[in-house]
C-alpha cells in the first residue's frame, strides 16, 4: 500500500496512511515523526494496527518509555489500557476526568514528552473521540498586552483540582485519596530553552498563586476557554487501529464522553520529558 501523508490544518494535526505495523519500528519512521510532532503537534497514523512489542519499540525509538506505575498490561509493563471496564484497568473510576482539558503530567517537575495510543477497541456508537488544542498557537495569539500581564504568574497544579470537576463533592475520605497525590507549582506560561512559549492551563490548574480565589479561577477558566476554540483545535475519530502520539507539553487533550459500559478501549505508552517546566 502507498504511504500518504496531509498536514489537517494550519496549526495542528499530521495525517499518515498507509504505514502500519512493524513497518513502523524504523529510526526513519521515528525521526520523520518527531519532526511532524515539533512543526503539528498531533500525528496520526490511521489504521496501523500495531501490535503491542511493536508500539513498545517504535515508542522507545522516540526516547525513554515511562513505566506505568499502576493499570500496566500483564506482557508489556510500559503500556496501560484506557478503559472504563474496572475489570481491564484499576483506575477505570478516574477515566470521566479525561473528558475534561488536560496536560497529562503536570504535577510532575517534567512532564511526559509524548503521549502514544493506538485503538484497540471503539465503541460501537461512535463514543470517545479525543480532541487536541494547541497551547503554543494559542499564546501566540494572544495580545501583547496580555502577554505581558501573564509574565511570572504562577499557578498550583493538582489530581485533586481534576477531579473536583467530576466529584465536586467528595467525601472526607475521597479528598483524603486525592490529596495524597503531590501538587505542583508551575509558570503559567511555559517558556522553552527555544524560547518558544505555551499557556500550561486545563483541568490540573488550581489556582493562581497570590490571586484571590475567585479571580485566579476567572483567569485560569478565561484562557482554557481561549485556548480551546475551534481555530485551536482537533478532533480526532478513532477507526480500529489508529494510532495517535501528540506532543503532551504543547497540546491539551480530552476524551469525548463514553458510557462505562463502552467497549472502548485504548493502549498507551508515555516518552519520558526532556526539560522541566520553567
Amino acid at each position: 500500500m502507498a504511504v500518504t501523508v496531509r498536514e489537517l490544518g494550519p496549526t495542528i494535526g499530521f495525517e499518515v496512511s498507509g504505514l502500519s505495523g512493524g513497518r513502523l519500528v524504523d529510526r526513519g519512521v521515528a525521526e520523520e515523526c518527531r519532526a511532524a510532532l515539533a512543526r503539528c503537534g498531533v500525528v496520526i497514523y490511521r489504521e496501523a494496527d500495531i501490535d503491542d512489542a511493536d508500539l513498545v519499540a517504535f515508542s522507545r525509538l522516540l526516547g525513554q518509555v515511562v513505566p506505568v506505575p499502576m493499570g500496566g498490561h500483564a506482557a508489556h509493563p510500559e503500556i496501560q489500557r484506557i478503559t472504563r471496564d474496572p475489570s481491564k484497568s484499576p483506575l477505570a473510576a478516574y477515566r470521566e476526568g479525561t473528558f475534561h482539558w488536560h496536560i497529562d503530567g503536570t504535577t510532575d517537575e517534567v512532564p511526559n514528552s509524548t503521549t502514544l495510543l493506538t485503538a484497540r477497541q471503539i465503541s460501537d456508537a461512535g463514543e470517545g473521540d479525543t480532541e487536541f488544542a494547541h497551547t503554543y498557537a494559542a499564546y501566540e495569539a494572544l495580545a501583547e498586552t496580555e502577554k505581558k500581564e501573564l509574565d511570572g504568574l504562577r499557578v498550583v497544579h493538582s489530581f485533586a483540582a481534576a477531579q473536583l470537576l467530576v466529584q465536586p463533592d467528595p467525601s472526607p475520605e475521597e479528598r483524603a485519596v486525592w490529596d495524597r497525590r503531590p501538587s505542583r507549582e508551575h509558570p503559567l506560561v511555559w517558556t522553552r530553552r527555544s524560547g518558544r512559549r505555551s499557556l500550561l492551563v486545563g483541568a490540573t490548574a488550581g489556582e493562581v498563586v497570590d490571586r484571590p480565589a475567585e479571580e485566579g479561577r476567572a483567569l485560569l477558566d478565561r484562557l482554557l476557554d481561549w485556548a480551546t476554540q475551534p481555530r485551536f483545535v482537533l478532533r480526532h475519530r478513532w477507526r480500529q487501529g489508529d494510532l495517535v502520539l501528540w506532543d503532551n507539553t504543547g497540546m491539551l487533550h480530552r476524551a469525548l464522553p463514553y458510557s462505562a459500559s463502552s467497549s472502548r478501549l485504548m493502549h498507551r505508552t508515555c516518552v519520558a520529558g526532556e526539560e522541566a517546566v520553567a
